[in-house]
């Protein structure tokens, strides 16, 4: 059955009707949808029958308002922007090969990523390629994650979701990670032995956002701590941020111990001498099909798994 549909469409579908297809799911309205595609709206609706003859599914439900996607039409709108998104990639990649570099690559990066295994594995790629186009996309998971899916970035490092966001994806460990709760060096606890959770209860946090891993992980533990809420919080994921406010204040921040590394031996943070019973966790690379990446975003994956070994 799916054979024989997909070599009907394969014959039939034309590009032109995936992008009205994007466009009704955008506005919800096949009117609007027809506008800026310069059709008329008997056209696009005629269009959007022909898609939903050609799969086999029903792809809108009409509402007083407009239209709703249903699941498969929101599994093929999906795909239709996965199609359009490595159509760009394509033209990019060979944009590229006529000025002479040699590829393209986005990475979309979190926190435990962006200090030193990122950098060090950019350093590595333009070492051996000094051509490729490479751009970096920050944010969390609920951002880059539906990027990765529908092809606008090629893959995501930093830790991996452990239940999220694992639905036809990939994920490659690279290496395990463990937690700092770090202060600025002039903090009352910096230099104090054998803390308990007791002495940090006074003093404000800076916690990562609620949608993280790392966040629920924390609430469940301050949940247990006779539901501690803290007296300051700061929600924050920008490195540089949160160092300037934990070096100003007395606040403690968690901290990947590799991306705070640097700062504490350079006497900027300050690790506390209490053991974070949360957070650990593998830190690795979230890819779409792994043996499906182009040859440039597949040297920088290896060139990310040089780095995590010498880490």
């Amino acid at each position: 059955m799916a054979q024989r549909i997909a070599e009907r469409i394969a014959n039939r579908l034309k590009l032109r009707q995936l992008r009205l297809l994007i466009a009704v799911g955008r506005h919800g309205n096949i009117q609007n949808a027809a506008r800026e595609m310069n059709v008329s709206q008997p056209a696009a609706t005629k269009m959007i029958q022909d898609l939903e003859l050609d799969f086999a599914v029903q792809l809108f439900t009409r509402t007083n308002r407009g239209v709703i996607a249903t699941p498969a039409g929101e599994v093929l709108i999906r795909h239709c922007k996965l199609i359009f998104a490595q159509i760009a990639n394509a033209a990019e990649e060979l944009d590229d090969l006529s000025e002479g570099n040699s590829g393209r690559i986005v990475v979309g990066t979190l926190l435990a990523a962006s200090s030193h295994l990122l950098p060090k594995a950019i350093e590595t790629m333009l070492a051996t390629r000094p051509g490729v186009a490479l751009r970096v996309v920050e944010g969390t998971n609920e951002m880059l994650m539906p990027a990765l899916r529908n092809g606008e970035i090629d893959m995501v490092v930093g830790r991996l979701p452990s239940q999220r966001h694992r639905q036809e994806l990939e994920q490659i460990v690279l290496f395990e990670e463990h937690i700092l709760a770090v202060v600025g060096p002039g903090h009352p606890l910096a230099r104090r032995a054998d803390l308990t959770f007791s002495d940090l209860e006074a003093f404000g946090w800076i916690l990562p956002p609620a949608q993280t891993t790392l966040r629920r992980q924390i609430d469940q533990f301050f949940v247990g701590q006779d539901l501690y809420v803290p007296p300051m919080m700061v929600e924050s994921i920008s490195y540089l941020t949160n160092r300037t406010l934990i070096q100003n204040n007395e606040l403690i921040g968690f901290m990947p111990a590799h991306v705070a590394e640097q700062d504490i031996a350079l006497g900027l943070l300050a690790a506390l001498s209490w053991k974070v019973p949360f957070g650990t966790g593998p830190v690795g690379v979230t890819v779409r099909e792994k043996d499906n990446l182009s040859p440039a975003a597949d040297g920088f994956l290896t060139a990310l798994r040089q780095v995590a070994n010498a880490i």
